[in-house]
């Protein structure tokens, strides 16, 4: 093959590179360019559960390709996954988008989003997963009566041994109402609450955001109430400790000595 001739031009080509026409990506999707089998899915996970997954079934039902450019989750616990992207569906064919939420750490109702956004418009996928409480450990009158001579001769018993399945485990992240449930309400708002477990909707001395707090953080020597703070043996950070104290305020309103 001959050399080019000096100064002559040499034509080099390159693949084509694929762009997106992005002109009506940010408008709402027609419903007449793709079918969903549904824009939300809800699901029911147990309490132990670490994820909860989803699959959206998705057909082009248009007479022109759509490409499906991305999938944006609305926040970092969920996690969308496209065949690929560009994902080009031409007429009539469909295809999958899976959909994952960690669920770690987390309770109660939660719902999260996915953006899809294509070369037609936008789409916007709804999940929602309501995670179920953990059952209620009911003790048997034995346990009772053990757990109660263990927190007599030590009060921080509660968060040792057996008793911290129930009184030391998943507060981590919890504050407020939610921690309440798991710190007070197991004792203080038990169906059979012992007969030594103070009610709190009748006490007689005065109240108030510091008494909760003082409690919550010492607990008392010599009865059964525990120190939660963690300076002094408990679970609880500061922060935990005065989030926990503002809600008993609220739900116990306070009282004052006339």
């Amino acid at each position: 093959m001959a050399a080019p001739a000096p100064g002559s031009l040499t034509l080099v080509t390159s693949p084509t590179v694929y762009a997106p026409d992005m002109t009506h990506a940010r408008d709402p999707l027609p419903d007449s360019v793709l079918f969903w089998d549904a824009a939300m899915k809800t699901m029911d996970a147990s309490n132990n559960q670490e994820q909860a997954q989803f699959v959206f079934n998705v057909t082009n039902v248009s007479t022109d390709p759509v490409t499906i450019i991305s999938a944006l989750p609305s926040c970092h616990c969920t996690q969308a996954e496209l065949p690929a992207t560009p994902w080009i569906l031409p007429p009539g064919v469909g295809g999958q988008i899976k959909v994952s939420v960690d669920l770690r750490g987390k309770m109660g109702t939660l719902y999260k989003s996915v953006a899809v956004t294509t070369d037609k418009g936008m789409k916007n996928l709804v999940v929602g997963i309501n995670i179920q409480p953990a059952p209620e450990h009911v003790m048997t009158e034995a346990e009772l009566e053990n757990g109660i001579a263990a927190s007599k001769v030590d009060r921080q018993a509660v968060f040792k041994g057996d008793c911290a399945q129930c009184h030391n485990k998943n507060l981590a992240g919890k504050y407020g109402p939610q921690l309440f449930a798991v710190t007070c309400a197991i004792c203080h708002e038990a169906t059979h609450r012992a007969s030594m477990v103070p009610d709190l909707h009748h006490l007689t001395g005065p109240t108030g955001v510091e008494f909760w707090r003082v409690w919550i953080t010492s607990g008392k020597p010599g009865s059964l109430m525990p120190a939660f703070a963690k300076a002094q043996g408990g679970p609880l950070d500061d922060v935990q400790i005065a989030s926990l104290a503002q809600y008993l305020n609220a739900i116990y309103p306070p009282t004052v000595n006339h």
